[in-house]
């Protein structure tokens, strides 16, 4: 594997009954670290679990949102952002009508298959560089 789990809780968490959805949610957490890889400013990612479900921030530099992943009650799996952040918002101007969303909290698959490394890998960048981007208040 090459990106160890940070904790056996966080590993369990993984550890679905729906093979399924246990590897797209392995593919998008190899994304996430990918990602934060290819861009320094982002720093290391941190693992742990939040509300149960795998979630991934950026402690050091504060650049992203945090992202969670995990099952959901209208798919078989979900990546999940701050519901109160612009990160589904702007990935729907950018991918309008490409993929099924709960509100602006997660974007929803059914199958691995699903996850396009461009898209998603878009949203995944928005998500761990959402305060680098923030543009501040005017006053």
């Amino acid at each position: 594997m090459k990106f160890p789990f940070a904790s056996l809780q966080v590993e369990q968490a993984y550890s679905l009954p729906d093979t399924v959805a246990r590897d797209g949610l392995l593919q998008l957490r190899d994304m996430i670290f990918e990602t934060a890889e290819a861009r320094p400013e982002i720093g290391e990612i941190e693992e742990a679990l939040r509300w149960g479900q795998p979630a991934y921030l950026t402690p050091q530099t504060k650049a992203g949102t945090t992202l969670r992943l995990g099952v959901h009650k209208s798919a078989r799996f979900a990546l999940f952002v701050h519901c109160q952040s612009r990160v589904i918002p702007e990935y729907l101007i950018a991918y309008p009508m490409w993929d099924r969303v709960d509100g602006t909290r997660a974007v929803l698959f059914d199958h691995a298959t699903e996850i396009d490394p461009l898209r998603h890998g878009w949203l995944i960048e928005q998500a761990l560089t959402y305060r680098l981007r923030k543009k501040p208040a005017t006053k």
